[in-house]
């Protein structure tokens, strides 16, 4: 499934992350790992942030995706499943013309 992560990293924990090579460290272990479609990195109210676009091929793989995040950058995380424009024609095309939800 495709899914958004959204990550905020505290100025602080990422002004010592970067200053010790946690960062630079932990972002490319994470994209290596999820080998992402897409991934942006901005400052985001007073904070450090990225979107990551990926596929999860299981949820038991949140922990080792999550927890790195966690302990190294105190990030905090979003995981949200997203649609393409595709995904989206697709599911619009199995709901009837009710628009009940349900597939006609």
């Amino acid at each position: 499934m495709r899914m958004l992560l959204k990550l905020t990293i505290p100025a602080a924990k990422g002004n010592q992350a970067i200053a010790d090579g946690t960062v630079q460290r932990i972002v490319q272990n994470t994209l290596a790992t999820l080998k992402p479609e897409a991934a942006y990195f901005f400052p985001s109210e007073g904070k450090r942030g990225g979107f990551i676009v990926f596929d999860l091929a299981d949820p038991s793989q949140i922990p080792a995706i999550t927890e790195p995040l966690f302990h190294a950058l105190d990030a905090e995380i979003t995981l949200t499943p997203v649609m393409s424009g595709e995904d989206l024609a697709k599911g619009l095309s199995q709901i009837g013309q009710g628009g009940s939800g349900q597939a006609s």
